[in-house]
């Protein structure tokens, strides 16, 4: 039987099911309206979008990695920042396995081992970034609002530690993916990726049903509150206060400074919303769910799947290049752009006060390292 494992399995996977041509879930009586055609060409978007995600990202993410790396000296900034890309590099790099999987029409055939590790990079990816991106509003934010104490211990040797203790929250939260990532081999010889929360082939028994739907509702809240509501709160506090801070500082007159923040914390709800929103609406689904919600689902869930993908092509662009105008970003070389993004100041504040007009100056361009 395999409209079990497609109707528990999980948007926030690596890949998405197509699911129009079983129907597992509609009204009981009631046909849904057929929207496979729809579906064949969301299914060649995804192919151009996972395409360009992966140029994009391994391009982007590794020119940041190489300079961040191997070419500056390591500073607190580099060191978020090379992480932050070392995440979407290693997201990125697997896409090749996506992009043949969906031109395959969704038929698994790297084995059981690959689908655990794809899928458990997909989702250590969005948490690594998600709590990256944290980490670096935080820090912003201290370096600000406590100058003096950021002087004091804000070191690459601090930023190290912090980094490798998001990595083990990271793995930790995507370590599910290990356990219950499973294949299954269908009636019309088509192998599937998916997420066996039963540790169970028996779809049609009430109580592996009921324990597969608790483990699935628990986990979509899971990655829903840990993986976006609580780190976007944080983001938006943490910039709120910046704006604040700047806008009591005389200084800062131009609107630029408003207008990258806005970027930062616009993309970040933008790319993963509609993600979590059709994660949270495939828990809802069931035997009972109207044929407009299922077709919102099919349809809407591979376009916020690749929005999300897309999200890791997007940082370098938001965290490098915006910080110059896209003229001279065109006349100046790859280097002195990122040297610029990240480098440090090296002088030390005389005083409090000194310290607080120094840092609140930078912030007008956002990825200088205060």
């Amino acid at each position: 039987m395999m409209d079990g494992p497609l109707l528990m399995e999980n948007v926030t996977s690596l890949f998405f099911r197509k699911i129009t041509t079983t129907q597992p879930m509609r009204p009981k009586g009631a046909r849904c309206e057929d929207v496979s055609s729809v579906m064949n060409s969301l299914q060649i978007l995804s192919l151009f979008f996972f395409s360009l995600a992966f140029l994009l990202g391994v391009t982007g993410n590794g020119l940041v990695i190489w300079i961040t790396g191997f070419k500056m000296k390591t500073t607190v900034n580099t060191v978020w920042f090379l992480n932050l890309s070392i995440a979407d590099f290693i997201f990125t790099f697997f896409l090749p396995i996506s992009i043949a999987y969906t031109a395959m029409d969704y038929h698994w055939p790297f084995g059981t081992l690959l689908c655990k590790i794809n899928s458990t990079v997909g989702i250590l990816n969005m948490f690594a970034s998600i709590f990256f991106l944290v980490v670096i509003s935080v820090d912003r934010c201290l370096l600000v609002v406590f100058p003096v104490w950021s002087q004091n211990h804000r070191t690459p040797r601090m930023a190290t530690k912090v980094a490798l203790t998001t990595w083990v929250l990271a793995l930790a939260m995507s370590s599910p993916a290990l356990a219950f990532r499973d294949t299954l081999r269908t009636r019309n010889n088509t192998t599937l990726c998916y997420n066996n929360y039963a540790f169970s082939t028996n779809f049609s028994d009430p109580q592996i049903a009921s324990v597969r739907k608790m483990r699935n509702t628990v986990l979509t809240f899971t990655n829903f509150l840990c993986g976006f509501l609580f780190p976007f709160i944080i983001i938006f506090v943490c910039y709120g206060i910046l704006i604040f801070r700047l806008r009591r500082n005389q200084r800062a007159r131009s609107s630029k400074p408003y207008k990258i923040m806005c970027a930062v914390v616009l993309s970040f709800f933008c790319c993963w919303l509609p993600n979590h929103f059709f994660l949270l609406l495939r828990n809802s689904l069931d035997q009972q769910s109207s044929c407009l919600t299922l077709r919102i689902f099919r349809i809407g869930s591979p376009v916020a799947a690749s929005l999300a993908y897309f999200s890791s092509c997007i940082n370098p662009v938001i965290y490098v290049f915006i910080v110059r105008d896209f003229k001279n970003i065109l006349k100046s070389s790859v280097l002195s752009v990122l040297e610029m993004a990240f480098k440090e100041e090296s002088t030390i504040p005389q005083s409090r006060t000194t310290s607080v007009q120094q840092d609140e100056k930078s912030m007008m361009m956002p990825l200088e390292s205060k």
